[in-house]
């Protein structure tokens, strides 16, 4: 379904690539404090700025998976295409970069090991070293936690074909009858962590934040495309859930919503929201050198996804963590994280046979 409501293949649309960079920042940002926020626990003297902003990114700042999502519904949900076409064309473009940026990390940390700079491998022995493989592509290796995303955006690609020919038939009344019920699972059980009485489990995310973005996409609903109303809810909901969280922390745990909670999607529809209908702010401002950055960075972003965080891990031996202030740790992290991870990319994505499958669009 194209904006003016008929059905046809769309053009590159700029709100989506910045949408995906801003994704991608906000996955990088949370990582890299999820990695050094052990430093605030044992320097611990009192709320901090530095536990505080920790605080910030821990919650509101931690919906770059979501983002993620929507934007998958809304380029493919809705559109006419046969399921072989579908996932021959996608299933290799995330299982092969996946494949060759995880051997390569394998490789680096079985070598940094062996000469003694890291000691994420123990071991190895064979047995010890098939282990370590099969933990590293599962997401269960320290060094390699953010391959979880590979499975479940796996998972969400292989049930898509059925909720797109649904769509493809349904007025989206029928997508708003899903939707609330999808909204009462991120309330119940991704917020409150209680059941609903009635057995909800075919709504749950993240296939409900597919269907969303899709609808979202489309919807002419006045108040769903009003980016004042978005930005009001978006600073509500940010400041309840830093809040909400700051009284559920302690000085050695940052409390943290789960993923799918309420607040972090009402704070992704209205991201979505405000990046649609910006131009309905009348800001007259040139920026096409931040538009180039943000193309950059949304054309490698599943690329710098699978890089980052090992990437990061990695030069944290070499940063003088001891030392250095935590601000400032955070930020140059942040930089080798994302402009690194692109750096990378961008150099082999000139290299013959190597640019198909390293995570570039």
């Amino acid at each position: 379904m194209a904006e003016n409501g008929t059905k046809k293949k769309s053009k590159r649309i700029f709100y989506f690539d910045a949408l995906r960079a801003l994704a991608i920042t906000c996955v990088v940002l949370v990582h890299t404090v999820t990695l050094y926020k052990y430093l605030i626990y044992n320097a611990w003297v009192g709320p901090t700025m530095s536990w505080m902003v920790s605080q910030i990114i821990y919650n509101p700042v931690r919906v770059g998976v979501l983002l993620f999502l929507m934007l998958s519904g809304a380029l493919s949900l809705g559109r006419e295409w046969e399921i072989k076409p579908f996932l021959s064309k996608r299933i290799p473009r995330i299982v092969y970069p996946f494949a060759f940026w995880n051997i390569i990390f394998i490789i680096i940390f079985i070598i940094l090991s062996l000469v003694g700079i890291s000691h994420v491998v123990k071991a190895y022995d064979l047995g010890y070293l098939c282990n370590f493989v099969v933990g590293a592509f599962m997401g269960e290796v320290y060094g390699f936690n953010a391959n979880w995303f590979f499975w479940m955006i796996l998972g969400t690609y292989l049930i898509m074909p059925v909720f797109n020919r649904w769509l493809l038939h349904a007025d989206l009344k029928e997508a708003e009858y899903f939707l609330v019920f999808w909204l009462i699972t991120c309330i119940f059980s991704f917020t409150l962590n209680q059941a609903f009485p009635i057995k909800l489990s075919y709504f749950l995310s993240p296939i409900g934040l597919v269907v969303c973005g899709y609808y979202l996409r489309y919807t002419e609903r006045k108040f769903l495309n009003n980016p004042y109303l978005a930005l009001v809810v978006l600073i509500v909901v940010a400041a309840l859930s830093t809040y909400i969280g700051y009284l559920r922390s302690s000085p050695t745990n940052i409390s943290c919503f789960q993923r799918y909670s309420i607040f972090n999607t009402l704070i992704a529809i209205s991201l979505f929201i405000i990046f649609k209908n910006f131009s309905k702010f009348n800001l007259k401002v040139k920026f096409n050198a931040f538009r180039k950055l943000l193309s950059s960075l949304a054309k490698y972003s599943y690329g710098i996804y699978l890089v980052h965080y090992p990437l990061i891990f990695i030069s944290g031996y070499a940063l003088p963590k001891a030392t250095m202030p935590y601000g400032l740790l955070i930020i140059v992290s942040v930089l080798i994280g994302l402009f690194g991870s692109m750096g990378i990319l961008a150099v082999l994505n000139r290299v013959p046979y190597v640019k198909g499958i390293i995570g570039a669009k």
